[in-house]
């Protein structure tokens, strides 16, 4: 059986909207009100986050925050790794998704010599870079700083030189070398991607599984695809973005992108994936409980969560 540790990451500092700290406490006061133990009886540890350096405007930032979002992603890789490293699978649950590089960083960190694939159940692709991003908001970068991706040819920013230097650092932190191949990266659910991620997606030929793909096929196939998709990594890790849910679900996330999945079919899939024994860590984003109305995402996102850590407890 594998022994999961609960990693919480309460940052929001990648964020274009603030309420993402509240993701993993949303969660827990589900847990709470339904009397399930899953919280109560699995070892978890918090790492420390920059919220504070929020109270600085950086309003025309082509990176938002980039010093405090490497600092992040620095502890988290810390984090994830340290769990690796103690036999423990790492079980996510972060506030904004710029951390993931965090998460993502930690895998490599503990399996130096293993390719490592990723699975991103996300409305974005999130592979926005500050040359080319118009919002600034780091959460749509991870997947860029963990591939070492810039898209300077199809720069719309000027980008400061202290911003270049942290975004360097922050694609320094696997050791000088991406953390992953963009080639070993599996899209589900993408839907609202722009031109340079369009283009980078085109150019190494990313395999994105729409909503309306998943659903003309049924979840076992999709599945069966997207792991031998990524049938050349050693080890995989998961990525599930809570705006991959259609907006009538709740609209509690910073980014909601209509025409999304159903939580059924989101458990679904997740489920036929965590089947695989190569999936090393699972990892939940983006839950925003200020913007719904009585904890409205955590609620619906709660089964799905407590069935992946519950599958994930049974299985070895």
């Amino acid at each position: 059986m594998r022994e999961l540790r609960i990693i919480e990451v309460k940052s929001e500092i990648g964020a274009g909207t603030r309420g993402a700290r509240l993701g993993s406490a949303a969660l827990r006061t589900v847990s709470f009100e339904k009397g399930h133990s899953f919280f109560k009886d699995t070892e978890s540890v918090d790492v420390k986050t920059f919220n504070d350096e929020l109270h600085v405007i950086e309003e025309k930032s082509p990176a938002k925050y980039s010093n405090a979002v490497l600092k992040t992603c620095s502890n988290v890789s810390e984090t994830v790794g340290d769990c690796l490293k103690d036999g423990k699978f790492p079980f996510v649950i972060a506030g904004d998704h710029s951390s993931a590089a965090g998460t993502i960083f930690g895998i490599k960190s503990a399996n130096p010599e293993k390719r490592l694939g990723v699975i991103w159940i996300d409305a974005h692709p999130d592979l926005q870079t500050p040359y080319t991003s118009e919002s600034g908001n780091m959460h749509g970068m991870p997947l860029a700083m963990v591939t070492g991706t810039d898209n300077q040819h199809l720069s719309v920013n000027e980008v400061p030189e202290n911003i270049v230097n942290s975004w360097e650092e922050i694609k320094q932190l696997a050791g000088g070398k991406p953390a992953i191949n963009l080639n070993d990266i599996v899209f589900v659910g993408a839907r609202d991607i722009d031109k340079a991620e369009a283009s980078t997606i085109q150019s190494y030929g990313i395999k994105n599984y729409t909503v309306s793909e998943v659903r003309q096929t049924n979840v076992e196939s999709v599945c069966k695809k997207i792991l031998q998709d990524l049938n050349d990594c050693d080890i995989i890790y998961i990525s599930f973005d809570v705006d991959s849910l259609d907006p009538s679900v709740s609209e509690g996330t910073g980014t909601p992108v209509p025409d999304g999945f159903m939580p059924d079919e989101a458990q679904g899939i997740l489920l036929g994936l965590l089947s695989s024994k190569k999936i090393v860590a699972v990892e939940f984003v983006e839950i925003n409980p200020t913007l719904d109305v009585k904890n409205k995402m955590a609620k619906t996102v709660f089964p799905i969560v407590i069935s992946a850590g519950e599958a994930l407890k049974k299985s070895n």
